[in-house]
C-alpha cells in the first residue's frame, strides 16, 4: 500500500485528505481529513504521493456535504487506527445522526465510560483523524455549548449550522 494524498477547497479552508491504496481509487482507504492548523493533523511527509485523481470518489462526498445534499459518508476508512476504546467512541460518534448532536456525557455513557471517562472520551474525540467524514462535531458540552474541537470551535459551528443542528440556533439568539 502507498500512502496518497490531496488536497480540495472547503469552507472551512483547504482540507488534506490522505488515504492508503493499492494504486486504484477503489483500494483507496482514508486514513485522515483535516483541516489547517488542526490540532494532531496530518502532514504531508516526504515519501507521500500526490494522487488526486484516486479521490474523486471521497471528494464527490464532500462536495456534496458542504453543498447540502448530503447528510452522510460512505467512504472506506482505514483499519487498525486508534486504540480499541477510541474506536469505541469513533464508532458512537458516527452513530450520531445528522443535524443531531450528543454531550461528551452521552458518549461516555454510550461506551460504558461515564464519571471520569467523560475526559478520556473527550481525548478520544480529540484524536479522531477524520473530521467531517466521522462527525466529532456532533459532540458538545452537556449545557448546549461548543466545546473542544480539533479544527478550532468556529469550525465546529460551521459545519453545525450548515447541518442546522438546535446548538447553533440557540447560541444565535443568545448572540442576538
Amino acid at each position: 500500500m502507498t500512502t496518497v494524498y490531496t488536497r480540495v477547497a472547503s469552507p472551512l479552508g483547504e482540507l488534506l485528505l490522505v488515504g492508503e491504496s493499492d494504486g486504484t481509487a477503489e483500494g483507496l482507504r482514508l486514513v485522515s481529513l483535516s483541516v489547517p492548523g488542526q490540532k494532531g493533523g496530518a502532514v504531508v511527509q516526504d515519501g507521500w504521493l500526490s494522487a488526486p485523481e484516486l479521490f474523486t470518489g471521497v471528494l464527490a462526498q464532500v462536495e456534496a456535504y458542504f453543498a447540502g445534499r448530503s447528510t452522510r459518508f460512505d467512504v472506506p476508512v482505514a483499519e487498525g487506527v486508534g486504540t480499541e476504546f477510541q474506536r469505541r467512541v469513533w464508532a458512537v460518534v458516527e452513530s450520531i445522526p445528522y443535524g443531531q448532536t450528543l454531550s461528551y456525557g452521552e458518549v461516555a455513557a454510550l461506551v460504558g465510560a461515564s464519571g471520569a471517562g467523560v475526559r478520556a472520551v473527550g481525548t478520544a474525540i480529540g484524536r479522531n483523524p477524520l473530521l467531517v467524514v466521522r462527525p466529532c462535531h456532533r459532540v458538545i458540552g452537556a449545557d448546549g455549548a461548543l466545546r473542544g474541537y480539533a479544527g478550532g470551535l468556529e469550525r465546529k459551528q460551521v459545519l453545525l449550522g450548515l447541518e442546522g443542528a438546535a446548538c447553533v440556533e440557540r447560541l444565535a439568539k443568545a448572540d442576538g
